[in-house]
């Protein structure tokens, strides 16, 4: 059997509905969703970005220590973020859809790979 390129574009494009319409993608989805629009999140990490620009400033003007500093307030706002449980739901949502995603990916080349071997 010979398939066209658009044919088979066509497949991956069916394949993407339906990987879309999957338990793990939507919960993923509706996790992410969640963590983009809840302000403790964002204002957290506006307040890391803030600290790594005042962290590479100070850097460049070779104050060592408050760079110390700097980073050790972003390493502790960082561990704030990954102790919200929104982001913990978010988290595993993502693991599980890129365990889905990594399934089918390992399946689709096993076949190709089998079938062009033929």
């Amino acid at each position: 059997m010979t398939y066209q390129k658009e044919a088979i574009i066509a497949k991956a494009h069916e394949l993407k509905v339906a990987l879309q319409a999957t338990e793990a993608v939507t919960f993923y989805r509706a996790a992410e969703a969640k963590i983009n629009t809840n302000q403790k999140v964002t204002t957290k990490v506006r307040d890391i970005k803030k600290l790594q620009k005042e962290a590479v400033n100070l850097e460049h003007y070779q104050k060592f220590g408050a760079v110390k500093q700097t980073e050790d307030n972003i390493d502790a706002l960082t561990a704030e973020i990954d102790h919200l449980p929104i982001v913990q739901e978010f988290r595993r949502s993502q693991a599980e859809a890129n365990d889905l995603l990594q399934s089918i990916t390992r399946q689709i080349s096993y076949k190709v790979t089998s079938e062009i071997r033929k």
